[in-house]
């Protein structure tokens, strides 16, 4: 045992402000954990703020919101566990890889390179943005339409309006760009050491009806770290689709990534 708690740093993905991993936070504080939430560079403190400077989050890159978390890692008093949702699970993956964590959890985790399945329903979540190859260096919101089909699809659709309404915000376009033309870049920043034995657990958690990153994408994430011996691991909650993070079901898929860290000797106070 150690009387430093192990911290958390929750990650983001897109279209979803920072803010929204507050009941995660308060549920794993609970448990003896520290939490942090930050925000992506250039994401206003408050959903409200960051709908009304959407620039402040253009054009910003995987590798920018990479260097951006392992500083903010640097200053904590040890390695932490991070738990990322989609991009933010791509990002937790790479600094996982690159030992700057304790261990990672990557829920509904954007397509790192060398996944080559594209459902359908991915591309139709993602085509408000490639819907113009100028989004590369903008920000680009959802219409709770697209929203509903890309996060809430699994929920009823007065719950989906009410998520819509309280957690998006305008989301950058350039890591959905890079991410798609990862196999075709050698140096890719969506490239993710898979082959690190050195680094600590992974767990993947996948919704069997997710739209934007459905369960081929998760599952072929899981076979690019086949080489490695280090604990990697895949979970899924067959009902649930990308909005898993913050709808009401929430709770049920923290409680599980609380049990998996428990079984990793990753507890709060654990050595």
């Amino acid at each position: 045992m150690t009387g430093s708690p192990v911290p958390v740093v929750f990650i983001h993905g897109l279209w979803l402000h920072a803010s929204s991993w507050a009941p995660w936070q308060e549920l794993f504080e609970s448990k003896g954990y520290t939490t942090v939430a930050p925000g992506w560079p250039g994401v206003a403190e408050t959903v409200e703020l960051a709908r009304a400077e959407p620039e402040s989050i253009a054009d910003h890159g995987i590798d920018d919101v990479v260097e951006h978390y392992a500083a903010l890692i640097a200053d904590l008093p040890r390695p932490p566990i991070l738990v990322g949702h989609s991009f933010g699970g791509m990002i937790a993956e790479k600094l996982l890889g690159q030992n700057r964590a304790a261990a990672a959890i990557a829920i509904d985790a954007a397509q790192i390179k060398g996944v080559l399945p594209l459902p359908l329903s991915a591309l139709r979540s993602t085509f408000p943005v490639f819907a113009n190859p100028a989004n590369r260096h903008r920000a680009v919101s959802l219409t709770a339409e697209q929203f509903r089909f890309a996060f809430g699809n699994a929920v009823e659709a007065g719950e989906s309006a009410a998520l819509y309404e309280r957690w998006t915000i305008p989301a950058p376009g350039k890591p959905l760009f890079e991410a798609a033309a990862a196999n075709f870049s050698p140096n890719s920043p969506a490239k993710v050491d898979t082959g690190n034995e050195s680094r600590g657990p992974l767990l993947l958690i996948m919704g069997g009806k997710d739209h934007t990153v459905p369960e081929a994408v998760t599952k072929s994430t899981m076979k690019q770290y086949r080489h490695s011996t280090a604990v990697t691991e895949i979970l899924e909650f067959p009902d649930r689709g990308h909005s898993l993070t913050v709808d009401s079901g929430w709770r049920a898929v923290a409680d599980t990534c609380l049990e998996w860290l428990g079984k990793q000797k990753l507890g709060a106070l654990d050595s």
